[in-house]
C-alpha cells in the first residue's frame, strides 16, 4: 500500500467516499464539498496518509471533519424547500401574537422537551447533535420533540377555541 499513488487511490475510492459523505451529510452538495475538502487535504499529506494502516478510514475521518468544519462555519447552511411561501402578506401583529403564544406554551413544557424543541427548531440542529448536547439517545430526543409538539398543538388549539 505504501507505493500507491494518490491518483490511483482516488480513482478506486471516490465513489465509496461520496456515498459515505452523502450518508454523513444528508445532502449531495454537502457530500461533494466534504469529499473535495478531504481529498485536497489528503493529497497535501499523501506521503503520511498512505503509510497508515488504513488510508480509507483516515480519509473517511477527514470527510467527517470537513463536514463538521463546514457546519461550524454556520453561514453556509442552505435548506431547499418545495414551495416558497409569500410572507409579505401576513399581518405583523398576527405573527407577533402567534410567536408570543408559541413561546408562552413552550415555556410550560418540561425542561428536556423544551430544550429539545428549542435546539431543533430555533437552533436548527440535527437530532444527533441535540442528543450529544443533552446527553441522551437520538430516540429520546425524537420522543421529546414529538411529545412537546403534540402538547403545544393541543394547548394552542385550546387557546384558539377560547
Amino acid at each position: 500500500m505504501g507505493d500507491l499513488s494518490f491518483d490511483d487511490w482516488v480513482e478506486t475510492r471516490v465513489a465509496a467516499l461520496l456515498r459515505f459523505a452523502y450518508l454523513v451529510t444528508g445532502s449531495q452538495h454537502a457530500a461533494e464539498d466534504a469529499v473535495q475538502a478531504a481529498l485536497t487535504r489528503a493529497c497535501e499529506r499523501w506521503s503520511r496518509v498512505r503509510r497508515t494502516t488504513d488510508p480509507d478510514a483516515y480519509v473517511r475521518r477527514m470527510v467527517v471533519n470537513a463536514h463538521i468544519s463546514a457546519w461550524r462555519r454556520g453561514g453556509r447552511r442552505e435548506l431547499s424547500v418545495a414551495e416558497v411561501r409569500d410572507t409579505s402578506v401576513s399581518d405583523v401583529a398576527d405573527r407577533v401574537a402567534t410567536g408570543d403564544a408559541v413561546w408562552r406554551v413552550c415555556g410550560t413544557l418540561p425542561p428536556q422537551q423544551r430544550a429539545a424543541v428549542v435546539l431543533r427548531y430555533y437552533e436548527d440542529l440535527e437530532y444527533a447533535e441535540i442528543a450529544a448536547i443533552l446527553g441522551v439517545t437520538q430516540a429520546t430526543v425524537r420522543s421529546h420533540v414529538h411529545r412537546a409538539l403534540a402538547a403545544m398543538r393541543a394547548e394552542l388549539q385550546e387557546d384558539g377555541d377560547d
